[in-house]
């Protein structure tokens, strides 16, 4: 069979993390070792019934098998902007300033399309979810690395970007809460950013997925709750975390209207929008019973709290997050991230992501996520301690 050469923007890919990780696990597997997989962050638990009812409902309504609106329902976008009015007290015109998306990942993924030129320098944090850097890449812009440290609470040093970097770039992602970290941000770190953008002409991209997976009473605030947010920026949100969505594949783009207008005239080119049925789902999420999301959360803290307990009385370091359902461990002294997610996938049968492959600043961590249910994260900590790292 002939290959074919790739073209250059998949060349400069780095590898994608996951795929390693999954042909690790099944050669694992293939020994017959029972895995608990902490790695993705994939939902346990299944969608709440009120939704999949409208789900099912809508799917036999043979209005919805048509095309959708490229932009999503106007249906969709009013509940959307109802729930950021409930919400966050954001006031957002839902046919210029809301476009759906077919998952917030894909959204990100193609807003650099819209705005980043080839050559165009695009402010990408360290550790993070790989794919601000490679819709960066595909579009032909370069991203500037921002880290993530500990010591500033895991969020980027805006006065350490130089001044010429900033002054050039075209955009900035920004997430919070955060993955992989699981740190927060408070508004003042909003309103900064919202200054730089200013100061720069740079457009903020605020990825909030984890805005409702949160615990001890914990409310984040979304970036566009800041004076002047909306005029340099656009946040993306997704149902998949809040409502247990992934597969459903449907978020949405909430911000500045030139920003979702940039946005939805490359979604218009590429893809036909977001099945109506999904919307009708979508719609009954946001504006359904909240008391799932309530009830999920709870189930996270209970597993945030064995999980925390159990390692630290392991011999491991962390903080306890107060929202995501991540958890961002200190690698024990004499490992790398690499070297300690090998050992415990190999002698321990568990999976949990290096830090570093989120980016170079993410060495000395690796990430689990709290998506195995409580016995089996009990069993987890109990390998871990018969490990004696």
């Amino acid at each position: 069979m002939e290959r074919f050469e790739k073209a250059e923007r998949l060349r400069r890919l780095p590898p994608y993390l996951f795929k390693e990780i999954d042909r690790k696990k099944a050669e694992v597997r293939a020994r017959g070792v029972d895995i608990i997989d902490l790695g993705v962050g994939d939902p346990d638990l299944p969608t709440p019934g009120h939704i999949v009812e409208a789900m099912k409902k809508a799917v036999e309504d043979p209005s919805n098998h048509r095309y959708p609106s490229y932009s999503g329902m106007e249906g969709f976008r009013e509940a959307v902007a109802d729930w950021y009015q409930e919400r966050f007290n954001v006031t957002a015109e839902p046919l210029k300033e809301v476009l759906s998306l077919i998952g917030s990942k894909e959204g990100i993924a193609h807003f650099p399309l819209a705005f980043v030129n080839p050559g165009d320098t695009v402010l990408v944090p360290s550790p993070a979810y790989p794919v601000y850097n490679i819709g960066t890449l595909f579009a032909g812009g370069r991203s500037f690395f921002m880290p993530l440290l500990a010591e500033n609470g895991f969020l980027p040093d805006l006065e350490a970007i130089p001044h010429d970097v900033a002054s050039s770039a075209r955009a900035i992602f920004i997430n919070y809460p955060n993955n992989p970290t699981a740190a927060t941000a408070e508004p003042e770190f909003f309103e900064r950013v919202v200054a730089f953008a200013k100061k720069h002409g740079i457009i903020v991209c605020h990825d909030a997925a984890y805005s409702e997976m949160t615990f001890d009473g914990f409310r984040p605030s979304s970036f566009l709750e800041v004076k002047g947010a909306m005029e340099v920026g656009v946040e993306f949100h997704s149902l998949s975390k809040t409502y247990n969505m992934t597969g459903w594949r449907i978020g949405f783009a909430v911000g500045n209207a030139s920003a979702i207008e940039g946005l939805g005239a490359v979604k218009s080119n590429i893809d036909s929008g977001v099945f109506q049925a999904v919307q009708m789902a979508g719609i009954e999420a946001l504006r359904g019973d909240q008391g799932c999301v309530a009830e999920m959360c709870a189930i996270y803290q209970r597993r945030r709290d064995v999980m925390t307990e159990g390692l630290i009385s392991a011999g491991f370091k962390l903080e306890k997050p107060k929202a995501t359902f991540y958890l961002w461990v200190k690698v024990p002294a004499g490992y790398t991230s690499a070297g300690i997610t090998a050992r415990l996938l190999e002698e321990a049968g568990l999976v949990v992501t290096p830090g570093n492959g989120f980016g170079e600043p993410g060495e000395g961590y690796f990430r689990m996520a709290l998506t195995q249910k409580e016995d089996r994260l009990k069993e987890a900590i109990k390998r871990l301690k018969a490990l004696s790292l």
